[in-house]
């Protein structure tokens, strides 16, 4: 099992920039997939992007090129780099872990995939 705390999250303003963190503590961190996802209340969860342990990312399309995730398996530590940020990326982010496949990130990047998760950190742009 993988525990899971987010951190980082924040007030900012339109364009500004934040930076989550995600550390997780139990053992073999280094064979999850590590995603990160938001959730506004009202609304369905929505999948931010994942990463494999080779680095290999894929992205939402409402967040490519203004966000970036990555990892540091010796550090059991996981990153979301947010630029550019507006009003729309208003949300509750949270990070998650399910097991790879080999080294690639199974599946199609869906919450229910996923089969840990952290309590999540509130991002508030205005």
């Amino acid at each position: 099992h993988v525990q899971l705390v987010e951190s980082g999250g924040g007030s900012v303003q339109a364009e500004g920039s934040l930076r989550l963190s995600c550390a997780a503590s139990g053992y073999l961190y280094s064979r999850y997939c590590m995603g990160w996802f938001r959730q506004v209340p009202g609304k369905e969860r929505e999948g931010v992007g994942e990463i494999d342990s080779d680095g290999t990312t894929r992205y939402a399309e409402s967040v490519q090129g203004r966000f970036t995730i990555s990892r540091d398996d010796a550090k059991n530590t996981l990153w979301l780099q947010m630029n550019s940020l507006n009003p729309e990326d208003t949300a509750m982010y949270y990070c998650a872990a399910k097991w790879m496949v080999g080294t690639n990130c199974p599946g199609e990047g869906e919450g229910s995939e996923y089969n840990f998760w952290g309590q999540g950190t509130q991002v508030t742009v205005s």
